[in-house]
């Protein structure tokens, strides 16, 4: 429910403050005098584009703040999703700046308008003019039936599955496309991939190859200096370790009379084993290796083959070629069982097809039993609104394809005098007629929506009299379980409302303001007798304002 409403620096208005209780609130004032710009600035905090010439000081910004009570409609969890703070008494609040920049904030968190749409969306219907132009919308029709048929979780989940069914369905799309594609590069591929396959890559080679090249290209100059050393070692005239040996002798001769002698002896044996193991792995070493050009030409006609295909293939490593390889083996394995794939995939469509049919079904079902109930309802209420052989027409047809809402296309058509042929509404209503249809469904869904606030923006537009008197009365007794509050020009529905406010301009030194005040019950017989009679008022007319209120 709106609690309250504080606008500053909007059109011709300064700075305006007002309070709304439950039930009907009613809005009076000549033409011009800025009913419409409460609801311009209301439909700021509301997500509607701003717009920096409704400034009325260009220097300052505009502030529009609007105070919510939400605590019994489950919207806990919709800010919680949105990340922002849930307080029972919300403040929702918009700022437009001189440079022409917007701000938007609820309960002090900065918010986007995508969010202020969804959240106003589910606090306030505002009803103008324009919105007349929904009874041509089957979209329109759809949700009215939906509403009243309370098929929420009946759609949720219904849209749930056609959102995978349509996912599915550009799978296999896509899945086709791309095999016409690689259908045709499939020779390629496979002359890729088999000269990847013929080549046996193995991940660690290139690096072993490329040592062992190295190797051979050096093996004379290798050898040389290996039996050198060998020859120091053990070769020459006094070799290094027979030199070792002859000390390990001497020492042993001696180690009874040194400290430590045994000790002494034994790590210069040490010493000997080890440089004996030396020559002799050095001496095998260097016999194993010889000079062979045909191993060197083999080696490196291998590398060869290895740089050229990470060349071709704009690679840096073997195992990327062989991950190329997996990847080409893949892709060939997908375009030979492709029919299989398909099948499966088709296979699994036409069960989702099966599953929304019977979504579907109940969809209809569900919807076909308020058919009746809105038809009656909606006649009932034109006939009450001056419209007595209103034939309101519920259109029901099968659509061939699934769509968001199932597979059903659903039109109101409207027929108001005695033996007339239905049509759309626009097409055969006056306007009206066109507002008494609308009200009439805005009354019917009042009570299904769970809709805190419902504003009607001069629903009244070409209705007088009874008929005025008529629709006063629905707007009461919609606002007996929601907030109604009505901008409207006919005394029949302004002494309907539980409270009054009327706006006014008046003239300043430089320019012109719009203000706002709420009536006493003396205020507001005054304004009736206004509305009765004009400017000029006359005791009948004052007397006729006091009954119609005391009524």
């Amino acid at each position: 429910m709106l609690k309250s409403l504080s606008i500053t620096n909007y059109a011709l208005i300064d700075k305006v403050e007002v309070s709304f209780d439950s039930g009907l609130t009613v809005i009076t004032g000549e033409t011009g005098a800025g009913k419409s710009v409460l609801l311009g600035a209301l439909s700021l905090i509301l997500g509607q584009r701003s717009d920096v010439n409704a400034l009325l000081n260009k220097e300052h910004k505009c502030i529009v703040e609007g105070e919510f009570f939400i605590g019994n409609y489950g919207l806990v969890g919709f800010f919680e999703e949105n990340d922002v703070d849930y307080e029972e008494v919300t403040i929702i609040r918009r700022e437009l700046l001189p440079s022409g920049k917007s701000r938007a904030f609820v309960n002090d968190t900065p918010v986007n308008l995508g969010f202020l749409k969804s959240i106003s969306a589910q606090l306030i219907d505002v009803h103008s003019q324009h919105q007349n132009l929904l009874l041509d919308d089957s979209g329109f029709h759809m949700m009215v039936i939906d509403t009243l048929a309370d098929n929420k979780a009946l759609i949720a989940d219904y849209g749930k599955q056609f959102k995978a069914y349509k996912s599915l369905q550009k799978e296999i799309e896509l899945m086709i496309a791309d095999n016409d594609k690689q259908k045709s590069d499939l020779d390629y591929m496979q002359f890729q991939f088999e000269q990847l396959d013929k080549a046996n890559l193995v991940a660690s080679e290139q690096g072993e190859l490329e040592l062992t090249l190295e190797k051979l290209s050096h093996a004379e100059e290798i050898k040389g200096n290996l039996v050198e050393v060998v020859n120091h070692l053990s070769q020459e005239p006094s070799p290094v370790i027979d030199a070792l040996a002859d000390s390990v002798n001497k020492l042993e001769k001696i180690s009874g009379f040194l400290p430590d002698g045994d000790e002494l002896t034994q790590r210069l044996e040490s010493a000997r084993i080890d440089l004996k193991d030396l020559a002799d792995d050095l001496e095998s070493r260097s016999e194993d290796l010889d000079y062979n050009p045909d191993t060197i030409r083999q080696v490196q006609e291998r590398l060869d083959l290895i740089y050229d295909l990470q060349q071709k293939h704009r690679v840096k490593s073997i195992g990327e070629l062989i991950e190329l390889k997996n990847e080409l083996q893949q892709q060939i394995d997908k375009v030979n069982f492709f029919d299989d794939d398909l099948k499966a995939k088709q296979k699994e469509l036409e069960k989702m097809v099966g599953e929304l049919e019977k979504a579907c079904k109940s969809i209809t079902k569900s919807r076909k039993g308020v058919f009746s109930l809105v038809k009656s309802s909606i006649e009932k209420q034109l006939q009450m609104l001056g419209i007595p052989h209103a034939n309101f027409v519920i259109e029901h047809t099968h659509t061939d394809d699934f769509n968001m809402s199932g597979k059903d296309d659903i039109e109101f058509l409207f027929a108001g005098n005695k033996g007339g042929t239905p049509a759309l509404i626009n097409k055969v209503a006056s306007g009206g007629e066109i507002s008494r249809v609308m009200l009439s469904i805005k009354s019917l869904l009042s009570s299904s929506k769970g809709l805190p606030t419902i504003i009607f923006d001069e629903i009244d537009t070409g209705v007088s009299g009874e008929v005025a008197d008529q629709m006063g009365s629905i707007m009461a007794e919609m606002g007996s379980s929601m907030q109604v509050i009505s901008i409207t020009h006919l005394p029949q529905i302004t002494v309907k409302g539980d409270h009054h406010f009327k706006v006014f301009k008046t003239d300043e030194a430089d320019k012109t303001i719009s203000n706002i005040r709420k009536l006493n019950h003396e205020d507001r017989v005054v304004e009736v007798a206004k509305m009765l009679s004009g400017s000029t008022l006359s005791n009948a007319a004052l007397e006729n304002a006091r009954a119609l209120l005391n009524n």
